[in-house]
């Protein structure tokens, strides 16, 4: 287990109903729900404490099978990000506590990245979240809509997120150009450190319409004028479970 300098929770929110995948998180990986995969990495980061929020009773049970700490929460919420909030409040945990989305479907994500947005979090005071990015390598990425781009300030503060092309190199993406340079391309990781207080108040704030034409829930902390610090990955992410051929090469993965 990882040695963090400052301390922090994991809360992974775990819904069943997913469009693409039913069931996701209770879908077997190497003889272990990936939920399981999921929490035991969380639990490797050197978290303080590791939670897992879901609406459905068929995850709690299965959570409780692998002696997780595992919250019943309101099927109403829309997001993660709310089902977390509720966790955090049930928990009462303190204001000043750093909590670290982890979602469900990340049966990959090595432990170390887990750790360094949490100190990402704990070194910039002055941000209200923390998140990780990775340089793009392939320029298909570029184009591709579920592939979530960053554009960050000098000191690493993200300027914008987008599904677009951004930033857009005029003259490399020029008509039957190919891409010359991949310098100041980077895709987000999903990944989120918050204070409790401020996940409180995340969730109490209305939507951005630069959120809803997005679909990116974090451009509603940029549009209330609240900063986000992006870090570089240590290492990459590793493969996330979204349709059913993410889940063979992860399957694949975990094979002996």
């Amino acid at each position: 287990m990882l040695k963090p300098s400052n301390p922090f929770y994991v809360i992974i929110p775990a819904r069943y109903a997913s469009t693409r995948l039913p069931g996701k998180p209770l879908l077997e990986i190497a003889g272990k729900p990936m939920l399981q995969h999921v929490f035991e990495r969380a639990q490797a980061s050197g978290a303080q404490r590791v939670m897992i929020a879901t609406d459905d009773a068929r995850i709690e049970t299965a959570a409780k099978a692998f002696d997780a700490d595992v919250y019943l929460t309101s099927a109403e919420h829309v997001s993660g990000t709310d089902r977390i909030a509720e966790v955090a409040r049930q928990c009462q945990l303190p204001d000043d506590a750093i909590i670290v989305n982890m979602q469900g479907d990340e049966p990959c994500l090595p432990p170390v990245l887990i750790q360094q947005v949490a100190q990402a979090l704990a070194q910039h005071p002055q941000a209200a979240v923390a998140t990780l990015c990775e340089a793009i390598q392939d320029e298909t990425q570029i184009f591709n809509p579920n592939v979530v781009k960053v554009v960050c300030n000098q000191a690493g503060f993200a300027l914008y997120f987008s599904r677009a092309p951004v930033p857009w190199g005029r003259e490399n993406f020029a008509a039957n150009t190919p891409l010359i340079s991949h310098n100041g391309h980077f895709r987000h990781i999903g990944l989120y450190a918050y204070r409790a207080d401020f996940l409180q108040k995340l969730t109490q704030l209305p939507m951005a319409p630069l959120e809803t034409d997005e679909a990116l829930e974090q451009l509603r902390v940029l549009y209330q004028g609240y900063s986000i610090y992006v870090a570089q990955a240590a290492e990459p992410p590793g493969q996330g479970v979204d349709t059913a051929e993410d889940l063979a090469q992860v399957r694949l993965y975990y094979t002996p």
